[in-house]
């Protein structure tokens, strides 16, 4: 079966909103619904995942096309963005338990 065909085959069979796994760690297919003159269709969610393979949010970021792809690749790939990122790290008070190693007891 092709992919377009398993494609389909998520649309028909899934329910509206179902989110389902992929081969790559932290890309899911998401159903979307049918809204008025939109029919249902398929999307591309992107959401980490935790140690188990469980997406670590509610909702991901929800990708509709290439299109949206390309420009959410330009908006990451923005020099700017990684700053922001590492002063937000800077001020944000520091998650407790986050020690980087889940492994390790610790008193």
């Amino acid at each position: 079966m092709s992919l377009d065909e398993k494609l389909f085959q998520f649309i028909k069979d899934a329910k509206d909103w179902e989110r389902m796994a992929t081969s790559v760690s932290g890309v899911f297919l998401l159903k979307l619904p049918s809204y008025k003159v939109r029919s249902a269709s398929v999307a591309i969610e992107i959401n980490p995942v935790d140690a188990s393979g469980s997406a670590t949010k509610k909702r991901g970021v929800v990708i509709r096309s290439a299109s949206e792809l390309n420009e959410i690749n330009h908006l990451l790939t923005n020099p700017k963005l990684a700053e922001l990122a590492r002063n937000i790290d800077i001020v944000n008070p520091k998650r407790p338990g986050s020690t980087g190693n889940s492994d390790v007891f610790e008193i």
